[in-house]
């Protein structure tokens, strides 16, 4: 099974900086990857408050993750300046699957790629899965990749 070729700059949609930090090097020399999960978590969530379809605090609906992966391609440390592109893989009637790329300084070819898939709920009752709201429809569809 081949895999798919590592992503660049011009596959993403949208992008956030993240400076790495002193704490986010492990004792191999190079960030850990828990961080790379905070940084996904972090572009992702950054992109819905920018696009008003997210408040932290009332939000009826609310994405949970429900699924997470990430393949490492070249290391990234501290003192690297992050950049996280986002794009949409797939967008359903209750779930959109994020595709993030992390890329190292200005390199263009990303040193990681994870994606993580959200299943929207009702914010008081989470037993369930709700349709997506319309304006997370039309801010997830700006990232949408052909196909999607």
């Amino acid at each position: 099974m081949s895999r798919p070729p590592i992503g660049t700059r011009a596959d993403y949609r949208w992008f956030t900086a993240i400076p790495t930090r002193w704490m986010d090097n492990d004792v191999y020399g190079h960030v850990n990857n828990v961080t790379y999960y905070s940084w996904i978590d972090t572009a992702v969530a950054q992109f819905l408050i920018e696009q008003g379809v997210l408040d932290l605090a009332t939000s009826a609906e609310v994405g949970l993750v429900v699924e997470t992966q990430c393949r490492y391609f070249a290391p990234i440390t501290f003192p690297d300046l992050v950049t996280c592109g986002v794009r949409c893989g797939r967008l359903g009637t209750a779930s959109i699957r994020y595709e993030i790329g992390i890329f190292r300084n200005e390199e263009q070819e990303a040193s990681a790629e994870g994606h993580f898939i959200h299943v929207y709920v009702a914010r008081a009752e989470q037993g369930r899965s709700v349709p997506l709201p319309a304006r997370l429809r039309e801010a997830a569809t700006r990232l949408l990749l052909p196909g999607g």
